[in-house]
């Protein structure tokens, strides 16, 4: 009897004590704690669990395979969600379940918003694996944005969920422009969130249908994102992996397919962006693909608090609307400095292949030099290959801020139309090959400082010359060598062209080499056809 009793006691404890000393072992399977995998909610298991852990030091909260269903996550200090493979972790379309709200960033603003589906607040040696799925179960999110946006604002009833924006965001300041967007007063939620956090790290996981920006990373520092798969169907504004104003950030081996853009880094907006002050820099990009998207790897438009130190490298674009684009505009702020762009396959591009945009937006008008201006400088793309292009490339500067000390090196691109430059300084081109089917090959305009070496085209146009100059000065056009028939290579053009040199090249196969504009008056010096 005494055997019996004992044997007792000792299952009783096994049974009901399980879940307490898999806490205290630092390894919790979620189905022993409360929760389920049949698709029932279990927020609160899930939480209770991570609170417990967290306190216990840490642990890591485990899912096997199955549906999870549950409302926002908030990660705590040392705690791990690992996702086995088959495990499919559902976030609830009902919105009451994001609620209260907490402090996060959306677009570069910084507010009170409902929670993001996982969240971390000033959080440390948080992470996210396995080989198992997020589910974000976006689309009534993005429908709801839907009805918004093409209400009558005039005549629409604000939701309870505006209300409470309004009332949780007195005082909030964003620029005049951005007030249309400010007054929809309903912002969905990016899907995970860290937000002023030390030591993230998300690897494995399949992520799918975001309500919004997928991976947004806000005020980190060390983040790794490895290994992760985002595939987001045609929908708003769901990008896939979004650091803004993160310090050592490092992004590797992920396949991202998304409605908006696959990887963009931000730094604010604005006023917003400004205040805060706090730049993403020390970012490395690698060993990525990118499939639909309007850009594979996009730096701004936020970029007020500035963003520096960043390489982007071996990752293949394919079918993107645009492969790497730079973009902000006047009043946003903010400098883009110390960019390297290395090993880049392109194919199916449908817009440009690569951008730098200073007036993203077209209705600004030229001004003094202020914090508000924003500055593009020091970058760097190399050993890039594209076919399929619709076009090659566009810098696009402002004049009180040329885009300055840009360089392309081993470009080799088929695209209807080719490169141009316009308002930069200190550019250099060094074995460029674009073969278009419209316009030349490079052109440039009102730029100072411009060395080209090595330019051509495979397949250059009988009626337009592979290069183009148009107010430019202080050029040196010097060792090319167009391997092909080509009926004219260099056309100088405009008032302001002036100090331009052109030496060391061979120009065998080349009927008319270099065609001066009447109106050039500056000083051009050329050696002897060789």
């Amino acid at each position: 009897m005494k055997k019996y009793i004992t044997l007792l006691f000792a299952f009783n404890l096994l049974l009901f004590g399980h879940a307490f000393s898999a806490i205290e072992s630092g390894w919790i399977n979620i189905l022993e704690v409360g929760g389920n995998n049949k698709g029932q909610l279990c927020t609160q298991a899930i939480q209770s669990a991570i609170d417990k852990a967290a306190e216990a030091g840490g642990g890591t909260l485990f899912f096997p395979a199955g549906d999870y269903l549950t409302g926002a996550i908030h990660l705590k200090s040392n705690t791990t969600l690992h996702l086995d493979a088959g495990a499919v972790l559902k976030f609830s379309t009902d919105f009451d379940h994001y609620l209260p709200f907490v402090q996060m960033r959306w677009e570069g603003t910084v507010m009170n918003n409902f929670s993001p589906l996982i969240y971390a607040y000033e959080a440390e040696n948080i992470t996210i694996t396995g080989r198992g799925k997020i589910d974000g179960q976006g689309k009534d999110w993005w429908m709801e944005m839907y009805r918004i946006h093409e209400a009558d604002q005039k005549t629409l009833k604000e939701s309870k969920y505006q209300k409470m924006w309004t009332e949780a965001n007195e005082g909030l300041k964003t620029a005049d422009y951005y007030q249309k967007t400010m007054g929809l007063k309903f912002f969905r939620p990016p899907l995970i969130q860290p937000f002023r956090c030390k030591n993230v790290r998300i690897e494995g996981v399949t992520i799918v249908n975001s309500p919004f920006w997928t991976v947004n990373p806000a005020f980190c520092d060390n983040v790794t994102i490895t290994g992760v798969t985002i595939e987001n169907p045609p929908s708003p504004n769901t990008d896939g992996i979004n650091p803004t104003s993160c310090r050592n950030v490092h992004i590797s081996d992920c396949h991202i397919s998304v409605g908006d853009d696959c990887i963009t880094i931000k730094s604010g907006r604005d006023f917003d962006g400004r205040k805060w002050d706090t730049p993403t820099e020390n970012v490395t990009i690698t060993n990525c693909t990118m499939l639909s998207g309007h850009g594979g790897v996009v730096i701004g438009s936020e970029i007020s608090g500035s963003i520096r130190k960043v390489t982007i490298s071996n990752c293949v674009f394919d079918g993107t609307d645009r492969g790497i684009r730079l973009k902000a505009a006047r009043g946003r702020g903010g400098v883009v400095e110390e960019i390297r762009i290395d090993n880049i396959v392109m194919k199916d591009i449908q817009l440009e292949a690569i951008v730098m945009n200073l007036f993203y937006d077209k209705n600004t008008k030229e001004g003094p030099v202020t914090e508000e201006t924003p500055s593009f400088r020091n970058i760097h793309i190399s050993n890039v290959t594209g076919s399929n292009v619709n076009v090659a490339g566009k810098v696009l500067g402002i004049p009180e801020m040329p885009i300055d000390q840009i360089s392309f090196s081993n470009i080799n691109m088929n695209a209807k139309e080719g490169l141009s430059i316009k308002t930069a300084t200190h550019v250099e081109l060094h074995d460029v090959e674009i073969s278009t089917e419209l316009g030349p090959s490079v052109q440039l305009e009102a730029v100072e400082g411009l060395l080209v070496d090595n330019v051509k085209s495979r397949q250059p146009l009988p009626d337009r010359p592979v290069l183009e100059l148009q107010n430019v000065s202080n050029a040196l056009i010097t060792n090319n060598f167009p391997m092909v028939h080509t009926n004219s290579y260099l056309n100088i053009k405009g008032e302001e062209s002036k100090h331009i040199f052109i030496q060391n090249n061979q120009w065998y196969h080349v009927q008319k080499p270099v065609v001066i504009g009447e109106e050039v008056k500056g000083i051009i010096k050329q050696e002897a056809d060789e």
